[in-house]
C-alpha cells in the first residue's frame, strides 16, 4: 500500500471560568502543535501521529483538545 500525504494541527479550546463567562471574557483557543505534514498507509495512521504529537501537559484535558487532519 502506497503511503499518502496528510497534514495536521491540534488546537486547544480551553473552558472558560464562570468569572469570564459573566464578564463576557471567553478564553481563545491556541494552538498547540503547528501544521505538520506526515506520510501515513490510512487517515487513521494519520491520526494516530498527530494523537502522539500533543504535549504532556494537556494529557489531562484531552476532551477540550481538537485535532484538524486532512488529506492531499
Amino acid at each position: 500500500m502506497t503511503m499518502k500525504l496528510f497534514e495536521y494541527a491540534v488546537l486547544y479550546h480551553p473552558r472558560p471560568t464562570k468569572d469570564q463567562v459573566e464578564r463576557g471574557d471567553l478564553p481563545a483557543s491556541q494552538l498547540i502543535v503547528d501544521m505538520t505534514q506526515v506520510l501515513a498507509r490510512s487517515d487513521k495512521e494519520a491520526l494516530m501521529q498527530a494523537t502522539r504529537s500533543i504535549p504532556e501537559e494537556y494529557d489531562d484535558k484531552l476532551d477540550q483538545v481538537e485535532i484538524a487532519l486532512r488529506p492531499f
